[in-house]
């Protein structure tokens, strides 16, 4: 469907900070037509499509991030790794977010997903990243199930 809708490359790939910030290639679906400022596709909202804003809103769009996980750059609950270049914009304690691997899901996932404040983001992450432990996990497992199934704070 990404191929048909949007063309090649049917994969985006970036990089995002791992563990210890070390960097990874992080792979997805791809949402969004490539830029065109002849067509006028020059902002995320230009090139974003009813396919791709339907993969965000299913998750659909992270499958291709099962790989990442198989390959050892993340885990399957973990802090979402965000940009790279905010790397050098963490505090001490934002920064504990890379004592673990990054994850394809998270407690901010469960806790309103896009809805949530930055702050409210980086105070999750840091409480995951203090108090790891195998029961959170499988509860977290559990309840991104619904949060994705229902959409709730998917843009």
């Amino acid at each position: 469907a990404v191929r048909a809708k949007l063309g090649s490359p049917v994969l985006f790939r970036q990089e995002r900070p791992g563990r210890d910030g070390k960097p990874f290639t992080m792979i997805k679906f791809r949402t969004m037509l490539l830029p065109d400022p002849e067509r006028g596709l020059v902002t995320d909202a230009d090139r974003m499509t009813r396919l791709g804003a339907f993969l965000r809103s299913t998750s659909l769009d992270e499958l291709p991030t099962l790989w990442n996980i198989v390959r050892g750059d993340m885990s399957l609950v973990g802090p979402r790794p965000l940009l790279v270049q905010y790397l050098g914009r963490y505090s001490p304690e934002q920064a504990r977010r890379h004592e673990v691997k990054p994850g394809l899901t998270g407690l901010w996932q469960i806790s309103g997903r896009s809805d949530t404040t930055y702050a409210e983001r980086v105070r999750l992450d840091r409480f995951y990243v203090m108090s790891w432990n195998l029961w959170r996990d499988l509860r977290i497992v559990f309840l991104t199930i619904p949060a994705v199934a229902l959409s709730r704070g998917a843009h």
